[in-house]
C-alpha cells in the first residue's frame, strides 16, 4: 500500500509503485510514476512528465520537472520530461530542469546522491553513482559519465561531458570537456589524475599508473594538436583499458579539453585552487 498525506495533491495522472510515500503539501501534477518504494518527504513538487525508479528519497522543496531555463521553450511547449532511477538520493532544494527537445528526457542514473541545491538543467544526461555536493550546478545539455563527483560550488558550462571517475574540487568550473580520470582544481585546468577515486572503485596500480603516465605526455604542459594527443593516447591504450577510454572521449569530444598547466603561474594557481 502506498500512503498519501491528506495535505498533498496528488494528479489523476499519477502512478503510485508499490509502498509509495507522500508526504505533507507536496504538489504533483502531470503524468508521474513513482516506482516501488519512492519517498517524498514534504513540500516536493513534480512537473510531469516525470519517472522516478523505486526507493528513491526526495527531501522537502525539491523542484522536478519545471521548464528548462532556455528562452526559446515555453510553457506548454512539449517535452519528454525528466527520468530519474533508483536509490537516488536527492536533498533539500534541488532542481532537475525538464528536457527542452524531443530526444531525450533529463536523465538522473541510478544511485545519484544530490544534495543540498544542487541543480541539473534541462536535457542534461548524469550516468550511475554520480555526487554533486551542495550549490554545484549542471548548464543545459551537459553529460556526465559515472562515479563522477562535483565538489560544492562547482559548475559545468552547457553542451560539455565530465568523463568518468572525473572530480571537480570545490569551486572549480569547466567551460571545457574534462577527461576521464581527471581531477579539475582551477577553471579548465586539469591539476592530478583521480588516484583515491580510481583506487576505492578497484583499479590496479598498473592502470593507475598508465593513467598518470597518459596524461603526463599528452597533457601535461604541452599543445599538441587533438591528431597529436590521439596518436599518444591511441598507441599507449593497446595496454591500457583506461588509456583506451581516455583516447575514445578525447576522440568523441565536440568542444575544446580541458587541458593541464603550461606555465609555472598556472601550476601555481593549480595548487591553490587545490589547497582552498
Amino acid at each position: 500500500m502506498s500512503s498519501v498525506h491528506p495535505s498533498a495533491s496528488v494528479g489523476s495522472e499519477v502512478q503510485l509503485g508499490e509502498g509509495v510515500e507522500i508526504g505533507p503539501r507536496c504538489e504533483i501534477d502531470g503524468p508521474v510514476t513513482l516506482g516501488a518504494g519512492v519517498r517524498l518527504l514534504g513540500n516536493i513538487y513534480l512537473r510531469g512528465p516525470v519517472t522516478i525508479g523505486a526507493g528513491t528519497i526526495i527531501y522537502p522543496f525539491a523542484c522536478i520537472g519545471f521548464p528548462g531555463q532556455d528562452v526559446k521553450f515555453k510553457p506548454g511547449d512539449p517535452t519528454p520530461g525528466v527520468v530519474i532511477g533508483e536509490n537516488c538520493t536527492l536533498r533539500e532544494h534541488i532542481t532537475i530542469h525538464a528536457a527542452t527537445r524531443p530526444e531525450h528526457p533529463t536523465t538522473i542514473g541510478n544511485r545519484v546522491f544530490m544534495m543540498v541545491n544542487a541543480h541539473v538543467g534541462h536535457d542534461a544526461i548524469v550516468g550511475n553513482d554520480v555526487i554533486m555536493v551542495n550549490n554545484s550546478c549542471l548548464a543545459g545539455h551537459t553529460v556526465v559519465y559515472d562515479r563522477v563527483t562535483m565538489s560544492g560550488l562547482t559548475a559545468v558550462h552547457q553542451f560539455c561531458r565530465v568523463g568518468r571517475f572525473a572530480f571537480l574540487s570545490g569551486g572549480a568550473v569547466a567551460s571545457c570537456e574534462v577527461p576521464p580520470f581527471a581531477t579539475i582544481s582551477h577553471r579548465n585546468i586539469i591539476g592530478s589524475i583521480n588516484v583515491v577515486g580510481m583506487r576505492r572503485n578497484g583499479f590496479d596500480n598498473a592502470e593507475i599508473t598508465a593513467v598518470r603516465q597518459a596524461y603526463r605526455q599528452a597533457f601535461h604542459g604541452k599543445t599538441l594538436t587533438r591528431a597529436q594527443l590521439l596518436e599518444v593516447l591511441d598507441g599507449m591504450g593497446v595496454h591500457s583499458k583506461a588509456v583506451a577510454e581516455l583516447a575514445e572521449f578525447v576522440r568523441t569530444a565536440k568542444r575544446p579539453l580541458c587541458r593541464m598547466p603550461r606555465t609555472s603561474e598556472e601550476s601555481e594557481a593549480a595548487l591553490d585552487a587545490a589547497a582552498t
